[in-house]
């Protein structure tokens, strides 16, 4: 899916046909998307191919007039083991064409659409536009930690009334998400500063947008820090209880078996096939019930007076 978008007095605006100086954004690209951008705008084909790798990391490589700037960008999926996760986002451009290429349907993308509209932002280059989408992730980085914090809350609120494997599960599946959002976050800050050093040789760059992108990516990636350093105390915590309470448990199910030993290895003398003195007696069954009572009565008095039971 692709479409084409051109600076228009109110931002971004939606075109019919490829123009000159216009973005071609594709989405989920098909064989008629790939075919215009391999063979009709002769892109690289190794630059698509590592767009399309999951796990290929931001960076800035050029090739013959074309440049590819690879971000990675937040990304809410439909898998309930990883509710959050990063996905690349190529930026390929050249003097006369800029085309965005993501294998996945981003929010972030639509939303950055709507937002030039409603604040009348203007594209006025190329890494103008790769500043604006990398701050533009920033924000969604943050919007979906606020998700992932309240998704903690509702975790830990769980384990506060019952243990259970399904939220410590949930738990460690947040820890997973914000491991993907602090090693993307770490590249990205990396990929601006190489952005800033090429800025740095030019003239006319915006340097108040490259201070927002800085502060943005620096407060997601502590926060992220932040979260995950939470997350971490959290999960040793109830490691801590739940190892307690198997002690608790132990220790009284320990007591339980001393106490009914008692009764059981009294039993066991009376019940020897030698004398023993009350063979003939007729109270001899009440006495040894009544012993085997006090002493197992005993037996609990003392180990509740330790707090073993």
């Amino acid at each position: 899916m692709r479409s084409y978008l051109k600076n228009g007095p109110n931002g971004l605006d939606r075109i019919d046909e490829w123009q000159e100086q216009c973005w071609i954004n594709v989405e989920c690209p098909d064989k008629n998307d790939e075919y215009l951008i391999l063979n009709k705008l002769n892109v690289p084909a190794w630059f698509y191919g590592d767009i399309e790798d999951i796990d290929e990391r931001p960076r800035i490589e050029t090739e013959d007039n074309w440049t590819l700037v690879l971000l990675r960008i937040p990304f809410k999926t439909n898998d309930e083991k990883l509710p959050f996760s990063t996905i690349p986002l190529g930026l390929i451009f050249n003097e006369h064409n800029v085309i965005s290429v993501c294998f996945f349907e981003s929010d972030m993308i639509r939303d950055f659409i709507g937002y030039t509209k409603r604040k009348n932002i203007f594209i006025e280059n190329n890494y103008d536009f790769v500043l604006k989408l990398l701050l533009s992730s920033s924000v969604w980085f943050l919007k979906y930690l606020k998700q992932i914090n309240l998704q903690i809350k509702i975790a830990e609120d769980k384990l506060e009334k019952s243990i259970k494997n399904e939220d410590l599960q949930t738990l460690l599946q947040i820890e997973k998400c914000l491991v993907y959002f602090m090693t993307s976050l770490k590249s990205n800050d990396i990929l601006l500063h190489k952005i800033k050093n090429i800025l740095s040789r030019k003239e006319g760059y915006d340097l108040e947008l490259i201070e927002d992108v800085e502060v943005e990516l620096k407060q997601a990636l502590e926060l992220t820090n932040i979260y995950s350093d939470i997350l971490s105390g959290m999960m040793d915590a109830y490691a801590s209880v739940i190892s307690n309470n198997l002690n608790v448990v132990m220790k009284r199910l320990t007591s339980i078996s001393i106490i009914l030993m008692i009764p059981t290895l009294i039993a066991s003398l009376y019940g020897m096939n030698v004398p023993n003195s009350l063979e003939n007696a007729p109270l001899g069954f009440w006495f040894i019930l009544l012993f085997s009572f006090v002493l197992s009565t005993s037996g609990v008095l003392l180990f509740k007076s330790r707090n073993w039971l």
